[in-house]
């Protein structure tokens, strides 16, 4: 667990300082090795796994649908993705200790942000969906998504989550 938290950590203080040409592929890369080390513990794993893919598809959707796009943007929305995952992460780190419908809360949050902010409007719900609808899965999160709203609004909802003292929705 302790190796979770500095690896977030350290991906977080990276991804602040990369230029911005360099974010895409530092962070594809840094995922990637990761879920390529037989060492790495399976959650971590699964975290990683789940960014190299949505990374994937974020380029060969944008290199399909905005063949125009900058290079920028593709990065801006890989540190967002990052910063997501982060925040994720960390609240579910904070809420192990609580009670567990706090933790069904927050996944829920975070999966509503992730569905209702689309950046391509994917017809292909089966691929785009392949994470969200895995039951099992730690990132239950749609792959078409724009990082930077989804971000924006799962810290907004978090925020006000947790001034309502934590209430649970239905």
């Amino acid at each position: 667990m302790k190796a979770l938290i500095i690896s977030i950590i350290f991906s977080c203080i990276a991804s602040l300082s990369l230029n911005a040409q360099e974010v895409y592929n530092t962070i594809h890369t840094k995922a990637k090795e990761t879920v390529e080390n037989p060492n790495t513990a399976s959650v971590l794993r699964d975290f990683n796994q789940f960014k190299v893919d949505a990374l994937d598809y974020l380029l060969i959707k944008m290199r399909e649908q905005m063949p125009d796009s900058t290079v920028s943007f593709l990065d801006k929305q890989a540190l967002a993705l990052n910063n997501f995952m982060n925040l994720y992460t960390s609240n579910i780190l904070q809420l192990r200790n609580e009670p567990k419908v706090y933790m069904i809360e927050v996944v829920k949050i975070f999966m509503d942000a992730s569905y209702s902010n689309p950046l391509f409007n994917d017809a292909d719900k089966d691929l785009v969906m392949t994470y969200y609808s895995n039951g099992d899965s730690m990132t239950r999160f749609s792959l078409d998504t724009d990082w930077q709203r989804a971000y924006v609004a799962a810290s907004f909802e978090l925020k006000k989550w947790k001034e309502n003292g934590k209430a649970v929705t239905k």
